[in-house]
């Protein structure tokens, strides 16, 4: 039986409630912290890219011109803070990570507990592993693209500061998210819901599914497919190699 006795549904929601005020709580002090260093974080790390300098671009041999441009007057200061939340949310995920163990862990039995706090101990590894390959390799190659692409001479490409700004940030954080597959797999191959067996025998289809992704997040362009899809592949593998660790086959 789980430890502590039997909770009610209002117990439930209190706890719920509780955990996710100070989830909120801890994006929004690390947000404001970061919205208080506008300067460091825009011209160092959220327009990086924009430099033709930019180590990635220098591995593609690419020219990269990037122009951006402010298309409305308040989009600025609404750019800062939605930066700020989205970094924020970034700075805080291993604490909303803990808060979420805490909330879950009651309810399990003590043959699951060792697993998924396992689980959830690597998930905010691999988050910054995700969030790291989306903004250093996937975002800059997808830039590059969209720069580079034109449909007649006459025309020139400026991009507005939203549509660089939504585009960084459904990378960074798409990757983050796409990265937690192996710790949710592992909580699952524990409770005896997925197996190494039932990996390995729909691989070919995962790997199908991964090309298709890797093409609806990234422009239709080989390199950035594959620059995607080799990570997420990787990700399945290690899934496998966790599920074979942790799940017992028949």
């Amino acid at each position: 039986m789980p430890e502590g006795g039997e909770m009610s549904f209002w117990d439930h929601l209190d706890a719920l409630r509780g955990a996710l005020l100070r989830m909120i709580a801890a994006v929004f002090v690390c947000s404001v912290a970061i919205f208080c260093m506008k300067t460091w974080v825009f011209d160092s790390l959220i327009f990086a890219p924009v430099n033709g300098d930019f180590f990635v671009y220098k591995w593609l041999k690419a020219d990269v011109d990037i122009n951006l441009v402010n298309l409305e007057i308040s989009a600025q200061f609404f750019t800062h803070i939605k930066v700020s939340l989205m970094l924020g949310l970034i700075v805080a995920f291993p604490y909303l990570i803990y808060e979420l163990w805490r909330f879950i862990a009651p309810a399990l039995y003590e043959n699951e507990k060792s697993a998924v706090r396992k689980a959830f101990s690597f998930a905010s590894v691999l988050f910054y592993i995700g969030v790291a390959v989306g903004y250093i390799f996937v975002f800059p190659v997808t830039l590059q693209f969209f720069q580079s692409y034109s449909i007649s001479d006459s025309l020139t490409n400026s991009f507005s500061l939203q549509s660089y700004i939504s585009l960084l940030t459904s990378m960074v954080l798409l990757f983050g998210i796409v990265f937690e597959f192996p710790s949710v797999l592992a909580v699952l191959s524990k409770m005896g819901l997925v197996t190494r067996n039932t990996l390995r025998k729909y691989r070919r289809h995962a790997i199908v599914a991964i090309l298709i992704v890797s093409a609806i997040i990234t422009p239709a362009d080989p390199v950035s497919m594959l620059i995607a899809a080799a990570p997420l592949y990787l990700l399945y593998e290690l899934s496998v190699f966790v599920c074979a660790k942790e799940s017992k086959e028949e």
